[in-house]
């Protein structure tokens, strides 16, 4: 399956580029067991941050940066078969995981309730 891991990124950093970097690493980190397990791990930001510079985005919460990353985790809703949302405050995750629930697509809380993973 194609899973979106949901969680904070920009939320509680203050557009701090570390302290976001950081929360990448933690939505990152159960990647390689979702893939151990047979799935294709999907973080929004994987295919935002890239669109955005692309896009000539330079600050943080500008107009670009609104116009791209949220609208491109609904997209990848379209295509994901689970979410699995990570602990922490985040009103993007949180609209995933409404957007996912509507639309009858699974989400787990834990890594270990995603099928497969051990």
């Amino acid at each position: 399956m194609l899973i979106l891991i949901a969680g904070p990124y920009r939320s509680g950093t203050g557009d701090d580029p570390e302290k976001m970097a950081a929360n990448l690493k933690v939505l990152e980190a159960p990647s390689h067991a979702l893939f151990k397990a047979g799935h294709i791990p999907m973080i929004g930001e994987w295919v935002a941050l890239p669109v955005w510079h692309a896009a000539g985005g330079r600050e943080i919460g500008d107009a670009l940066y609104e116009e791209i990353f949220h609208p491109t985790a609904h997209r990848l809703l379209q295509l994901c078969e689970g979410v699995l949302r990570l602990p922490g405050a985040s009103k993007g995750a949180d609209n995933d995981v409404k957007i996912a629930t509507e639309r009858g697509i699974p989400v787990w809380y834990r890594l270990q309730d995603v099928p497969g993973v051990v």
